[in-house]
């Protein structure tokens, strides 16, 4: 007989209650207090800071305050996120034995796999790409991320359903540059919405079903509907009242002055090259970097492959995580050269435009 697990959805939430279940759930799960669970959620327009980040270094937060956009800071590690009600959350609170590692590269890889079998099952060709996207012809249709507490993991994904790139866009504290029309263009072509894919939006309890029963098969368990227990919500209220204040949100505080925006740009023989920094200047480290210009690149994708690489890099490891990622890929770039891309940071790197959080 399967083993039973339980699904969860707690519907449409401000972003401070659905980190507050975060921390309740998480710790209900470590304590065994509760079964592995399948919890499906949805966030109010929110700012998602990841635990160890600065809002102002990290998001436009007069955009934020002019839109109604919530600022909230996650109990996981990571980047800054933009989420609301046109993203579909799940999240897995399971037990090490469940997955049977401490590795977060094979339980992305197996859960991923899991998850776009279940978007697949809803008519587009959603696969796998490491480390922990879901992509849908190159195009990023799902992002996930893992963490441990003691032998609990919280395991998450977004699916977008009809999303806003450009509000993610200038949500974030990025170059000006990235938010020109042809930027913006850009960057809806490397992500993928259902609505577009199909025509239409999806049912959403299709879509849960979908997910479940991937899950179900992946695990070889059997998931049955249930409600937070009283022990969660008796957990829920004690992280509510610490997660729904300025405190918690500011709990790190770094003016964006000490992580200005660099920027430069090269006239190659592959065309012109720009590339926009945030960089610390405390550690000396590349945090962010994006890539637009005159140029061609094929796949389409590599250009955001390579920044994600090149993400929280010291200047003095850039020339060898450049040749790296270089390596061994199929890349058509006509005359560009890897050591284009070095150049034209080591050049942005002399030229500091600091940057405000407006």
């Amino acid at each position: 007989m399967s083993e039973m697990w339980r699904v969860i959805d707690t519907g449409l939430r401000p972003a401070a209650q659905n980190i507050a279940l975060n921390r309740a759930l998480l710790e209900a799960r470590q304590a065994e207090e509760i079964p592995s669970t399948l919890r499906f959620l949805r966030f109010a327009p929110s700012a998602l800071l990841g635990y160890h980040q600065s809002a102002e270094q990290e998001l436009n937060l007069d955009y934020c305050q002019a839109h109604n956009i919530a600022i909230q800071r996650r109990i996981t590690g990571g980047g800054a996120i933009y989420s609301d009600e046109t993203q579909l959350g799940w999240e897995l609170y399971l037990h090490k034995r469940d997955v049977g590692t401490f590795d977060m590269q094979a339980i992305a890889k197996r859960i991923c796999h899991a998850a776009a079998t279940a978007i697949s099952a809803l008519g587009v060709d959603a696969r796998y790409r490491p480390r922990n996207d879901i992509e849908v012809d190159g195009r990023k249709i799902s992002g996930t991320g893992g963490a441990f507490d003691g032998d609990a993991l919280l395991y998450q994904g977004t699916l977008l359903i009809d999303f806003d790139v450009e509000k993610m866009l200038r949500v974030l504290r990025i170059p000006a540059e990235k938010l020109a029309d042809k930027a913006i263009a850009s960057a809806r072509e490397r992500v993928a919405n259902l609505k577009d894919l199909l025509g239409r939006r999806p049912d959403p309890a299709l879509i849960r079903n979908n997910i479940t029963e991937a899950f179900e098969s992946e695990f070889d368990v059997e998931f049955r509907e249930g409600d937070l227990t009283l022990t969660e919500h008796a957990r829920y209220r004690v992280a509510l009242a610490e997660i729904d204040t300025h405190d918690w949100i500011n709990l790190v505080r770094r003016p964006a002055s000490d992580m200005p925006v660099y920027e430069a740009a090269q006239k190659f023989a592959g065309g012109t090259l720009r590339a926009s920094l945030t960089y610390d200047r405390l550690t000396h480290r590349i945090k962010q970097a994006w890539f637009t210009g005159d140029i061609f690149v094929s796949p389409r994708r590599v250009i955001a492959d390579l920044e994600a690489a090149l993400r929280d890099t010291s200047v003095e490891r850039l020339e060898q995580n450049v040749r790296r990622f270089f390596a061994g890929r199929q890349v058509d770039m006509l005359s560009l050269t890897p050591d284009d891309f070095i150049a034209v940071v080591r050049l942005a790197v002399k030229q500091p435009i600091v940057a405000s959080s407006s």
